[in-house]
């Protein structure tokens, strides 16, 4: 058995990030060979991975980012078990990492970043890396991509919500844009405008203001009328073009685009947040 010392745990602690002791057990097993000490932690980190599959992890991080030349942004949400661990500098640094990868990489979805390479090794290999230095159940829930001919992101203090959107021309005032990303961090638009809605969204909502017109004892052959009031009410509610601006609830957003720039208009968005 190699005698290990206090330098070499700590070496490999600073190396890997792992426990002390975890460190010192794995060289101990490893009879002091770095590699596989670390290939002894990772798989440590797998099985950890594999217990606490069924954790919840709703906590985490929500970043986005544009691209340099302002004609795409991206939106991530790493998601772990506590908020402990969700403000810890380096799992920020890892998800910005992620992001920042993410955009390198032209992925538009999650599942084709986790399988992208980082430092020689797929991005889910580096994820189990982390959960070992964790101990926390750690996932890389969703990521998203916008394209326009401008893009803004927003991310609220505390990097729980985020928002990117996309335009159909240069925007003129770069608060114009900004605006917009916060509108839709705040306000949590459900669709871009009415056209949008997917169908079945729309049926479920025709049917629930009818359950609820008909529970408040309306005619029968008046539901279908106030069902379609109801979802007026919900296009004028949750269409992010459709919504009162924030800043001037006698405008919609699209009036204030129309004011602030003629024919500008929101093409994309995409708004992450993490459970209240």
């Amino acid at each position: 058995m190699a005698n290990i010392s206090a330098a070499e745990v700590n070496k490999l602690r600073k190396q890997t990030g792992a426990g002390m002791m975890d460190c010192k057990k794995a060289l101990v097993e490893s009879d002091g060979d770095f590699e596989k000490a670390i290939d002894i932690l990772r798989k440590k980190g797998q099985k950890l991975a594999t217990n606490r599959a069924d954790r919840s992890a709703n906590e985490g991080v929500v970043l986005a980012k544009t691209t340099q030349d302002n004609k795409g942004a991206a939106i991530i949400m790493f998601n772990c078990e506590t908020d402990f661990v969700a403000k810890n500098q380096e799992v920020i640094d890892f998800t910005e990492k992620l992001l920042n990868l993410g955009i390198e990489s032209k992925c538009s979805t999650v599942e084709e970043l986790a399988n992208t390479t980082m430092d020689g090794r797929t991005v889910q290999e580096n994820i189990t890396d982390m959960i070992g230095k964790t101990g926390e159940k750690l996932e890389l829930s969703q990521f998203a991509f916008v394209t326009g001919e401008m893009t803004f992101a927003y991310i609220h203090p505390g990097n729980r919500v985020a928002s990117v959107a996309a335009f159909n021309q240069a925007v003129a005032d770069e608060q114009t844009g900004k605006d917009v990303v916060m509108q839709i961090a705040a306000m949590a638009p459900v669709a871009l405008d009415k056209d949008s809605v997917p169908a079945d969204v729309i049926e479920k909502e025709i049917e629930i203001g009818k359950e609820v017109a008909r529970q408040e004892g309306k005619p029968e052959e008046m539901l279908e009328k106030i069902a379609m009031g109801k979802l007026n009410k919900f296009y004028k509610e949750s269409t992010l073009l459709n919504q009162d601006f924030y800043k001037d609830g006698k405008k919609t957003v699209q009036q204030m685009l129309d004011a602030a720039q003629k024919g500008l208009t929101v093409v994309d968005f995409k708004r992450f947040a993490l459970a209240s």
